[in-house]
């Protein structure tokens, strides 16, 4: 479930520059967030989620028909919950990467491309793609603004959209939507 908002995260990566040409995501300097929300009549007694997903790899044309790529290895995402104990994060950690949820042995890699851009304002786009989770593929959308070098953006996206149940119990479970955040720097 958090994986598919790192792929929608990683779709924000969207960049466009003055020369045209091909050129690597730098995956070290490059940061994508999944925060994923609580929902229930007891949501009060559960967590909020964070999950930290590393770009495994990805493109950027920056030429006239800007384009991006983007790969995550869905085995690799760590979900880091400030407010939870180390056991409570490794329960989380086990049904996000379970069949569950993102089914991350049987599904390896959440892949992002690029369709269309649209420029919103001076450094500022929509980028528009297909995102690929857990073995479906889906459109999303996403706004991203280029300053100091950096791609920045977010976007939401459905679990549901992507045959993910949103995980919980006793009156507390994880929202549908998702929210991911990224920051991306080309190589």
């Amino acid at each position: 479930m958090r994986s598919m908002l790192v792929v929608a995260a990683m779709s924000f990566l969207y960049v466009i520059g003055v020369n045209a040409q091909q050129r690597n995501i730098d995956a070290q300097k490059s940061t994508l967030t999944i925060h994923v929300g609580k929902t229930g009549a007891f949501s009060g007694l559960g967590h909020e989620h964070e999950i930290h997903a590393p770009i495994h790899s990805g493109t950027a044309d920056t030429g006239a028909h800007p384009a991006v790529e983007i790969h995550v290895n869905a085995r690799e995402l760590k979900v880091t919950d400030k407010d939870a104990s180390e056991k409570e994060r490794a329960e989380v950690q086990k049904t996000m990467l379970g069949p569950e949820v993102l089914d991350s042995d049987a599904h390896h890699e959440i892949v992002f491309k690029s369709t269309a851009a649209d420029s919103t304002g001076q450094g500022q786009w929509t980028l528009h793609g297909n995102l690929t989770l857990r073995g479906h593929t889906r459109p999303v959308k996403v706004q991203v603004t280029l300053r100091d070098g950096r791609y920045t953006g977010e976007t939401t996206v459905k679990q549901t959209d992507f045959g993910i149940t949103p995980p919980g119990k006793a009156g507390v479970k994880a929202k549908d939507e998702v929210k991911i955040e990224f920051d991306v720097r080309l190589a």
